[in-house]
């Protein structure tokens, strides 16, 4: 009986492990597989990238706000601080849907700065919190295993929680940024309404890395807290 608890207990494990593995693997697979087929095709506008963005932004008086290139794929990002959408190479001169796509979802971040939205401003406000909160709390909380320390476990997990809080919080940012994507695509002409599926299916793909990331960690949020409970019953 014991000897079929190990092997059941390691089972379990394995496939723990698998899906820790799994699941990220997935999301990206679907964001890269989802972006190449929407990069192959043109939107109606025949509009690059950094058109759509400067359009949306001009739209919503965001003149200040500059457009850069910058290197890598899929690397596209909003500077809150220099307020800049940085569009990758693809992206910057693309003319298809999934230029326009991301190219407006970043922009998206860039309203959400304007207009103040509290997510991403408590986001922000979590970033130094949740760096040092990734970067320590595995030291903690293999510590507290190994030396059966559980004050030191849960100092550990204490601070694990405040990077899986960013993961969450990141969910709503994402979220919104893409239906503001959406909206401000239709109501300004770049994409057509036959166009609507195509686009949101970029987005929704991209939208899966957050979700995968945010389940991953509250995966490992709950193992290490289900350890410290069955630690602390000893």
């Amino acid at each position: 009986m014991e000897e079929c608890s190990l092997l059941g207990g390691l089972g379990g494990y394995i496939i723990y492990i698998a899906l820790l593995m799994i699941i990220p693997l997935w999301a990206q697979s679907k964001v890269k597989s989802t972006y190449k087929k929407y990069s192959k095709k043109a939107t109606s506008s025949n509009m690059t990238g950094a058109q759509v963005a400067r359009k949306i932004l001009d739209d919503n008086g965001l003149y200040d706000v500059s457009i850069e290139e910058t290197k890598g794929m899929l690397s596209d990002h909003y500077d809150p601080r220099k307020k800049v959408v940085r569009l990758s190479t693809g992206n910057f001169h693309g003319q298809s849907m999934a230029a326009s796509a991301v190219s407006a979802h970043e922009v998206g971040h860039a309203i959400q700065d304007q207009q103040e939205y509290a997510f991403l401003k408590f986001r922000s406000a979590l970033v130094p919190i949740a760096n040092f909160g990734s970067n320590i709390s595995f030291f903690f909380i293999l510590a507290g295993i190994f030396f059966s320390m559980t004050n030191m476990l849960l100092l550990g997990i204490v601070f694990m929680s405040a990077a899986v809080l960013f993961q969450l919080v990141t969910l709503p940012v994402e979220f919104d940024a893409s239906n503001r994507a959406m909206g401000q695509l239709v109501s300004s002409g770049i994409i057509r309404n036959n166009e609507e599926r195509e686009t949101k299916k970029v987005l929704n793909a991209a939208a899966m890395t957050y979700v995968a990331a945010a389940l991953v960690a509250v995966m490992e949020l709950v193992r290490f807290i289900l350890i410290y409970v069955a630690s602390s019953n000893e």
